[in-house]
Parts: C-alpha cells; sequence; structure tokens
C-alpha cells in the first residue's frame, strides 16, 4: 500500500516561539510529533529532544531490519526508545535549571502491512479519515477527558472548561512513562492526522473533517487546517502530520512501499 507523507508547523497567533516538534522518517513508514510544555525555551527543547530522538533510533532500527520484523518486536522497540527519550529528557531536566519541569506529549505511529502501529502519550490526538467520517482513535491522557469518563463533564461542558490543557501522562516529567499504543488496521484512501492541541482546541471535529473533505491534496488540507486554527483565535502554536494510505500495490517485492513528501515547519 502506498504512503503519502506531509508535515507542518505554526506558531499560532498568539506566541513568539513553537515548542511543537515533528519528524518524519518516509523510508520507514514513521511519524512523530511532540507538544512541548515547560519554561523560557524548555518545552520546545522536549519536543525536539523527543522527535529527534525517536526519528533518529527508531528509523534507523525499522530500516536495518524492522520491516521483517513482527509486530510484536515493533511494539517493544517503539516502548524501548520511547522509554530511553525519556531518560534523557528526564535527566536534562533535572540536570540544567533551564530546563526544569520541562515535558511532552506525544503521538508516534509506525506504519506497516499489518496496520498502523498507534502510541501516544498526554492530550496531543490521532484522527482516522475514512469513506467520509472522522473518528479520533487516541483518547486524551487528561484531568479533562478523566472528568468525562467519570461523568463529572460532558462533552459539551468540557469545551467552556478552564482544566482543558492538564495532562495526566507526558514525556520527561518522570523517570518512567507509560505510552499507549494500538494496532489499527489501515483501510485504501484512509486520511490519517496527527496533531497538537493547538489545532484541536481550536477547531472541533465537524470542522476537522471538512476541511479533510474539501481538499484533495494534503498540501492544501494542511493549509486549511492551519488557517482555520489561526482564524479561530490560533491560541497555542499548531503541530500536524498527515498521512494518507492511496491504495495502489507495488507490482515487485513484498507490496509494501511507504513513500510519499514532506511539508517544511
Amino acid at each position: 500500500m502506498i504512503l503519502e507523507f506531509f508535515s507542518a508547523t505554526d506558531v499560532g497567533r498568539a506566541r513568539d516561539n513553537n515548542e511543537d516538534s515533528v519528524a518524519l522518517d518516509e523510508a520507514a513508514g514513521l511519524a512523530v510529533l511532540a507538544d512541548g510544555m515547560g519554561g523560557y525555551n524548555a518545552g520546545e527543547v522536549a519536543s525536539q529532544m523527543l522527535t529527534s530522538f525517536v526519528s533518529t533510533e527508531l528509523g534507523r532500527w525499522l530500516k536495518d531490519g524492522g520491516q521483517e520484523a513482527r509486530a510484536g518486536e515493533v511494539r517493544r522497540a517503539m516502548d524501548i526508545c520511547v522509554d530511553n527519550a525519556n531518560r534523557a529528557i528526564f535527566n536534562a531536566a533535572n540536570t540544567d535549571p533551564r530546563y526544569a519541569g520541562m515535558g511532552t506529549t506525544l503521538v508516534l505511529g509506525v506504519f506497516r502491512p499489518e496496520g498502523l502501529l498507534l502510541g501516544h502519550v498526554g492530550d496531543s490526538r490521532a484522527y482516522r479519515w475514512r469513506g467520509g467520517r472522522l473518528m479520533q482513535i487516541t483518547r486524551d491522557h487528561s484531568l479533562l477527558q478523566e472528568q468525562i469518563d467519570a461523568g463529572l463533564l460532558t462533552v459539551e461542558e468540557a469545551a467552556f472548561s478552564s482544566n482543558k490543557n492538564l495532562v495526566t501522562r507526558a514525556v520527561g516529567v518522570e523517570d518512567t512513562v507509560l505510552m499507549e499504543l494500538h494496532l489499527h488496521e489501515i483501510q485504501p484512501e484512509d486520511v490519517y492526522l496527527f496533531c497538537s492541541d493547538g489545532l484541536s482546541d481550536m477547531l472541533d471535529d465537524e470542522s476537522l473533517a471538512a476541511v479533510l473533505g474539501a481538499h484533495a491534496t494534503l498540501a492544501d488540507a494542511a493549509q486549511a487546517l492551519i488557517n482555520g486554527a489561526n482564524d479561530n483565535g490560533g491560541r497555542d502554536n499548531i503541530a500536524l502530520i498527515l498521512v494518507r494510505a492511496e491504495g495502489r500495490q507495488r507490482t515487485e517485492g513484498r507490496g509494501w512501499w511507504p513513500f510519499g513528501r514532506r511539508g517544511g515547519k
């Protein structure tokens, strides 16, 4: 199945620096998105450390033999890589006062013949667009989501909550991290959207779906999503990755050839 990739970030309307980071390794079928947090520029440091570490180390493993690995082996490689990145960020935060308290969310996707192995930590999200319908396929690790799950708030009430950005998990804030990881079947013409809350807080699911349905190219869809978030206030940095399964098969080899194009920050 042929994959097309596109990524972009935008500083938004309210901030001077960009604490969101994205990385793609198309040859490995790998996509990484992070939204940093912390004082001064520490959030920017955390997110860039995470995306660089994961894309380099996991990308190398996938290209050096991981394409032949079983899904369970890839899961273990993803867990080990994120754990090592977590320790690096945690150690930096605890040895350099400039980085005290820094951490970052994570959305990590490895696109495989058997499906999408999708890991996440925090409240950055992944969505799937299929057959004209949008579905969120990650569940926020946040205080707000816990309140919704406990029946203390409705989804409608949550949209106006002051606790919107309080995450219950993040990479780098403790010496260990638990990444939630699931396998999702990929169907031809699926489009996957990974994004930071700078997008999902500014555009509701209906608006995201309308944009994805209105644009034929990933580049146009990405720009329209960023424009929409900024038009609605742009209160945070915006990061997104779009991946489309084009549904055609390579005739030689194993029939798996991830490739595409990448957008700039």
